[in-house]
């Protein structure tokens, strides 16, 4: 299996625009194709995220998200990652490690101060995956959300 990691394309927005959908119902959010095509075309045009693609025979089985944020203490731009799907079929192939080494390629060539990333508890292969490629578990703060 030859997997190519590369940055979207408005072209590849149908195939992204499935896989963006799964993910949305991983996380047990509605279905919603034409939404999906819709964020994910508005985030692309108007260059608010970069997203990378895993493509294995011209098939889109994987993408990650990236939007940037800056940091004042750092003095730098941070990058979140803030999605990473795998298409079921293509998990435990090494592919999830692939688009982050490439998202890691980024960060360092915007200079960016690194990437942060969230995860439920309960996202046990996620746990797993995270610390054995280098983040580190922030231990030290709290993080607190206030939802609209």
């Amino acid at each position: 299996m030859n997997t190519q990691i590369r940055k979207v394309s408005l072209t590849d927005i149908d195939q992204l625009a499935t896989l963006f959908n799964n993910y949305r119902i991983f996380y047990k959010k509605q279905s919603d194709i034409e939404g999906a095509k819709k964020f994910l075309t508005e985030r692309i045009k108007q260059n608010e995220s970069t997203i990378l693609i895993a493509e294995v025979n011209d098939e889109l089985v994987g993408f990650t998200q990236l939007y940037p944020v800056f940091s004042s203490t750092n003095m730098k731009r941070l990058l979140i990652l803030n999605d990473l799907f795998i298409n079921a079929l293509h998990r435990g192939k090494g592919i999830s490690k692939q688009l982050i080494e490439s998202a890691k390629q980024i960060a360092r060539s915007c200079n960016s101060s690194g990437l942060m990333l969230e995860t439920e508890k309960s996202n046990a292969i996620g746990n797993q995956l995270y610390p054995s490629i280098g983040f580190e578990l922030n231990r030290t703060n709290n993080f607190y959300f206030w939802e609209c």
